[in-house]
């Protein structure tokens, strides 16, 4: 990471496309959105490891999060800013094994690494959707997946993975696809928004939003973007992704490269979060930081299904639930509400770590041998 970051982070058409591979869908009929509205045509931009069965029968999903994307495993390269965000999972003898299963993990749609989001081209207009794309939510996100799984002729899925942002989509998936998902592993989410959720979301939002560089999300001809408005939501959402524990052990009250805060110097934990936040800057689009919070605020599995518990008890695959045990975001009472409503699973996998809510990415022994588990 090196100077001020661009005016976007997105991938852009002509940039290094990496492991990525394209689908172009939706394009003899629109997407129909749940909030109204809809696209003409959806690129969804995925990466695959392994080889696909004779059958289809091996191929399995994996869901990223808020800030991920389908880079799942492999290196930093051209085209990939940075190492796969669960690099250690995925390979030959690994928790999720590329000997035996088909790894499918697309960009999620309203991201910015491929996949048709605000920063991607409005074939209508010729510019930038910006302001103009559509509201979007969870259910849109996985009925493009679903797309995806037609477009490479996989009728069922031989399970499905994701954690917080991706275990919701996991959920959807379950609820919504049935036949097409017999198991399912979803880590450190709920099966709706909460209102803590919601409000640390909007926050971060309104310091994007807040940014004079903003532009009302049309910035993307603009000499500056507002990636000091991005990395403020950063780190706002940084805050809520760790815990008070793993934050006091890792930098208690110390002062960046000993620089007294009384005489304008930095706490470390300071200078921590405006890193993360420059850091995300350089790879991510503000309006695609929005439009996803948004979709996770909207978050409701029971929305127009009689409540989360009628569509729970819809479930009829396997379901292996997991939770952090410090995670503040998605305390583990909303992993256990889970367990009690969804008819086949085995109760809640509890992971003993003090990172908080991040866990879920960095605790990788125990996430992968609870994956590991679920996949036998």
């Amino acid at each position: 990471m090196t100077g001020e970051p661009p005016v976007t982070g997105a991938w852009r058409s002509g940039d290094p496309p990496g492991r990525r591979q394209f689908a172009t869908l939706f394009a003899d009929r629109p997407l129909a959105l749940r909030a109204g509205g809809a696209l003409p045509s959806v690129t969804v931009a995925y990466e695959t490891w392994g080889s696909l069965d004779a059958d289809a029968s091996n191929a399995l999903l994996v869901l990223h999060a808020l800030s991920g994307d389908s880079h799942v495993a492999g290196p930093a390269e051209p085209g990939h800013v940075q190492l796969g965000w669960w690099d250690p999972l995925i390979g030959p003898g690994r928790a999720i094994d590329t000997d035996r299963f088909f790894v499918v993990c697309p960009n999620v749609l309203g991201g910015c690494q491929g996949t048709t989001g605000p920063s991607s081209i409005d074939p209508e207009t010729g510019q930038p959707y910006g302001s103009r794309f559509p509201v979007t939510t969870i259910r849109d996100q996985v009925a493009v997946e679903a797309a995806l799984a037609d477009h490479l002729g996989i009728a069922r899925w031989h399970s499905v993975i994701g954690g917080s942002m991706g275990g919701q989509r996991a959920i959807e998936w379950t609820v919504k696809y049935p036949d097409r998902v017999p198991r399912a592993v979803i880590i450190a989410c709920g099966a709706a928004a909460t209102a803590e959720q919601i409000a640390s979301c909007s926050l971060q939002i309104r310091a994007i939003e807040a940014d004079p560089h903003f532009h009302g999300g049309d910035y993307y001809d603009s000499a500056e973007g507002p990636w000091r408005g991005l990395s403020i939501g950063r780190g706002i959402g940084q805050v809520s992704y760790r815990s008070e524990l793993e934050l006091a052990q890792r930098f208690n009250r110390g002062h960046q490269n000993d620089e007294h805060p009384f005489e304008g110097g930095l706490y470390t934990v300071e200078s921590y979060l405006e890193y993360h936040g420059e850091k995300l800057a350089h790879r991510f689009d503000a309006n695609s930081y929005i439009v996803l919070s948004r979709a996770m605020n909207h978050h409701d599995v029971g929305r127009g299904r009689g409540g989360v518990a009628d569509a729970l008890a819809r479930v009829t695959a396997e379901v292996t639930i997991a939770g952090i045990s410090s995670d503040g975001l998605y305390p583990l009472r909303l992993q256990h509400e889970l367990a009690d409503l969804i008819p086949r699973n085995k109760g809640v996998e509890v992971v003993q770590s003090i990172a908080g809510h991040d866990g879920f990415l960095t605790e990788h022994e125990a996430i992968g041998d609870i994956i590991a588990g679920a996949l036998v």
